[in-house]
């Protein structure tokens, strides 16, 4: 072998082994980056802690107005209306004349139950006489006992019939005065049900409108039994607690109202009871019938632990809100909630005043994963801040 065939021999394994270290390199390269890039930092979160307030729960019920005194005005004898004499829609006062039925049939009857008054007042006047004048002469038997116990029947039987001529003189009467049908109390009248010249009250006692005091009103609702149980068992003083009436435009009424009644037994068809608040109407405002949104406090919550309703999620009827805990560690814990106060939300089971919950970035967050958390004021400022910079970014009369 010739010198320089032997140097390209040993030239040969150098060559081999400088590209195994090349390829060793490539191979090993990207292995070292990819380790780096699986190290990611904590998520950014903004937080608050739970506080303690006293909470006072607010129930929200559908009403209905109605006169706290609604009379409904029949006729109570048969005729033909001859006029209407109020303004229909408008306050009445008690006494006033509403409608006036044609009253000569029951004139006639009167007078035809006097005539027979009197024709019984006379017969029983005779019999008297007769009876009188019987008496001695049948205590010396100049007459029979039997003449003398006919006149005393006779007597008698007069007597009833004055009595009965008395009282269909006092049906007569009663049902004269029926013709003229005033207002029973003071009222807001409706309309009316029947015009002039209508026949009314054959057969039955026919509608002719209704007057309902409406200053005091009330307001009646029904509540699930429930909520029947939660306002009983809560403090005494709720039933004393003034209600507010949200009108159906949406303004409150100025007036507030205080429970007057409940209703003796649940129904059993629907499950709930009724209640019956009492609200006054100098201004007549309310009318029966009207619909508004009643608004009380049912209970007191005092120290109730509050978080805001973006920290709570609900996964099939559970709850659960992310506490960050001292090393900045998540911890997802299921919670039992309460009533809702404005933006916050009570916590009555597994959460205590003062822990730090995540409010946003809750999609980020690992169960005992680190996260960064930022005080949810920051969030605020955050978002402010580019919208100052906008503005100021714009040319001035833009």
């Amino acid at each position: 072998m010739s010198t320089h065939e032997t140097g390209r021999c040993h030239r040969a394994p150098a060559f081999r082994a400088s590209l195994l270290v090349a390829a060793l390199s490539v191979v090993v390269a990207p292995g070292c980056k990819k380790k780096e890039a699986m190290v990611l930092p904590a998520p950014e979160v903004f937080v608050t802690q739970a506080v303690a307030k006293d909470v006072p729960v607010q129930m929200e019920l559908i009403g209905q107005t109605a006169g706290s005194k609604d009379v409904e005005i029949r006729a109570r004898v048969e005729g033909y209306l001859e006029s209407v004499n109020f303004r229909e829609g408008d306050l009445v006062k008690e006494g006033d004349l509403l409608y006036q039925i044609d009253p000569k049939p029951f004139q006639a009857a009167v007078a035809s139950a006097k005539a027979q008054v009197a024709t019984m007042q006379a017969r029983l006047g005779q019999t008297e006489t007769e009876v009188a004048r019987m008496k001695p002469l049948a205590e010396q038997q100049a007459v029979s006992r039997r003449d003398y116990d006919n006149a005393v029947s006779a007597r008698d039987a007069a007597l009833a019939q004055l009595d009965a001529a008395k009282a269909a003189l006092d049906k007569a009467q009663l049902d004269l005065g029926y013709t003229t049908i005033k207002a029973p109390l003071s009222g807001l009248a409706d309309l009316t049900k029947v015009k002039a010249g209508n026949l009314v009250g054959r057969g039955e006692s026919t509608l002719l409108t209704t007057i309902s005091v409406v200053d005091p009103m009330y307001v009646q609702m029904s509540i699930t039994e429930a909520d029947y149980l939660m306002f009983a068992q809560s403090d005494r003083r709720a039933g004393k607690r003034p209600a507010t009436l949200v009108l159906a435009d949406g303004s409150v009424y100025a007036e507030k109202g205080k429970l007057d009644a409940v209703q003796r037994a649940i129904d059993s068809k629907t499950g709930t009871l009724a209640l019956r608040l009492l609200f006054p109407n100098p201004d007549r405002i309310l009318r029966p019938g009207q619909y508004g949104k009643i608004q009380f406090v049912s209970q007191e919550l005092p120290g109730a632990v509050c978080v805001p309703q973006k920290a709570v999620s609900e996964l099939q009827g559970v709850f659960q809100v992310v506490v960050v805990g001292k090393d900045n560690k998540a911890e997802i814990r299921t919670v039992k909630m309460g009533p809702r106060t404005g933006d916050l939300w009570v916590v009555s089971e597994g959460l205590t005043a003062g822990e730090t919950v995540v409010v946003e970035g809750l999609q980020q967050v690992k169960p005992g994963a680190e996260v960064k958390p930022k005080p949810i004021e920051a969030a605020k400022t955050e978002a402010v801040a580019p919208a100052e910079k906008a503005e100021a970014g714009k040319p001035a009369g833009k």
